[in-house]
């Protein structure tokens, strides 16, 4: 399957900067990064990394149920965290919705993030 253009849903974060929430090439689909932000206030939700990993992985969500897709699609993910410190909690968070084989994993530890956020997390998914 091949699809092309950009997608944009009301149920992830509108975009902040001139980006789109995904994008097509191919039969590859690459998000943008999420934070916490929630949809409807445009507001970080939560103060401590899991809480912010829970609202990231439903924006992730809604960007690829508008895509078509979902987390058994992805193939690819870059974790950005604002403390390494967070890791272990971001990952229990972040495991919940995959199911081996797991998607290719990056994360790395950044000075900062948008709006002050802790964890940042992008994703390559592939139409099946």
């Amino acid at each position: 399957m091949t699809r092309s253009g950009s997608i944009h849903t009301d149920k992830a974060p509108k975009a902040i900067g001139p980006y789109s929430q995904g994008v097509w090439a191919g039969e590859l689909f690459f998000s943008a990064g999420q934070v916490s932000l929630d949809p409807a206030t445009m507001e970080l939700v939560g103060e401590d990394a899991a809480t912010q990993a829970a609202q990231v992985m439903r924006n992730l969500a809604a960007v690829l149920e508008e895509a078509g897709l979902g987390f058994s699609d992805v193939v690819k993910t870059t974790i950005f965290l604002a403390s390494m410190d967070d890791f272990l909690a971001v990952n229990d968070v972040y495991s919940r919705p995959f199911d081996e084989p797991y998607p290719a994993r990056s994360t790395v530890a950044v000075r900062t993030l948008p709006k002050g956020a802790l964890v940042e997390i992008e994703v390559v998914a592939r139409a099946t």
